[in-house]
């Protein structure tokens, strides 16, 4: 009896890459519509400075202020003239008392100052600012 082999017949090892292309470019697809739905939150436009990097953590508030004066807990509006108030019910549960603060660039400074005031009045320990990096 004679084998295959000796026929010129070869054992064929490759492997056909084309279905495993074709999954990755619907997940890619995928991925490219349903990223930018993921990213929400209220639209500002953060000065940039060169500061360390801080990555705020769950248990840590964002108050955000747009340049029209709308001040923001994480994406609840609030009052400025209730603002102390919802901030001491807050961190009354919390034993963390960091803030961190978006202010837009084109809010006055003047303003900033006074919100950071009224948040003070409610019994903050710290606040950290949110900015972009600098321009390269």
């Amino acid at each position: 009896m004679r084998s295959r082999r000796t026929k010129g017949f070869h054992t064929l090892a490759e492997i056909n890459v084309t279905p495993f292309v074709d999954v990755m470019l619907v997940l890619l697809v995928i991925f490219m519509i349903t990223a930018p739905l993921l990213v929400q939150g209220i639209e500002v436009n953060l000065p940039r400075a060169a500061a360390k990097p801080i990555t705020p953590e769950e248990d840590k508030l964002v108050m955000t202020i747009r340049k029209d004066r709308q001040i923001f807990l994480e994406k609840q509006e609030i009052p400025y003239s209730s603002l102390v108030e919802k901030l001491k019910a807050i961190y009354a549960q919390r034993s963390n008392k960091d803030l961190f603060l978006k202010a837009d660039r084109e809010v006055p400074y003047g303003y900033v100052v006074e919100v950071l005031a009224e948040a003070r009045k409610a019994g903050l320990d710290r606040v950290g600012m949110i900015t972009q990096p600098p321009e390269k």
